[in-house]
């Protein structure tokens, strides 16, 4: 798996700025391990390099998707990384090889106490779950020096650009469910602008909001 995503890293280079990924982000991958993120009669196929089901209608992503979007973020050993979309808690799990702390939010019940039992039973204990909104991220932690969405929106939520330092990074899939998606890399400016740039085109699950925010 980790060959297979360093051969994709040098064939989608020119797209994404990232031809080949940290030894870092790699170290991450090759550790964390994703069968125990996947539905049992899933698992002989945990370590292939494609997105499988993890119920509730959700999915793990890619283990490509996850490295890139980690690389993306170009953490640090000491930051403090919101993701939004828990999901299996897989990708949570490879931030919290990369930085000192990482807040995750989902809003499906029944995933994010899967995530929390999975990741207390490997020792994760830079990872704070909560259930809840993520379009409204977590200001009660905030600032953050990066976030990554794992879902898509339709436009980049205000909230998580607030939340975001100055100078801090944001890596998210946006666009609707029947619209092309785009993996964007969001920086955010000193005067609290923001800057997007493009990568790839993705196929994220949408992010799915409370029924009263709606």
């Amino acid at each position: 798996m980790v060959e297979e995503i360093a051969a994709m890293a040098r064939e989608t280079g020119a797209e994404t700025g990232r031809p080949r990924f940290s030894d870092a982000v790699m170290a991450a991958i090759g550790k964390v391990p994703r069968h125990r993120f996947v539905p049992v009669p899933l698992q002989s196929s945990a370590y292939d390099n494609r997105p499988l089901p993890i119920g509730e209608g959700q999915t793990i992503s890619q283990p490509y998707i996850v490295a890139l979007m980690s690389e993306l973020l170009d953490a640090k050993p000491t930051d403090r990384v919101l993701e939004v979309g828990t999901g299996s808690g897989y990708q949570a799990a490879v931030l919290a090889e990369l930085v000192a702390k990482v807040y995750t939010i989902e809003i499906v019940e029944p995933l994010a106490r899967r995530a929390m039992q999975t990741l207390g039973q490997l020792g994760y204990g830079n990872i704070e779950v909560r259930i809840g909104d993520g379009y409204d991220g977590w200001a009660a932690a905030a600032p953050f020096d990066s976030i990554i969405v794992t879902a898509a929106p339709a436009e980049i939520p205000k909230p998580l650009i607030d939340q975001l330092r100055s100078g801090g990074r944001m890596v998210i899939p946006v666009g609707g469910s029947r619209d092309v998606q785009q993996l964007l890399l969001v920086e955010k400016r000193v005067d609290g602008s923001a800057t997007t740039k493009r990568t790839l085109t993705v196929r994220f699950v949408p992010l799915t909001r409370h029924p009263a925010a709606k």
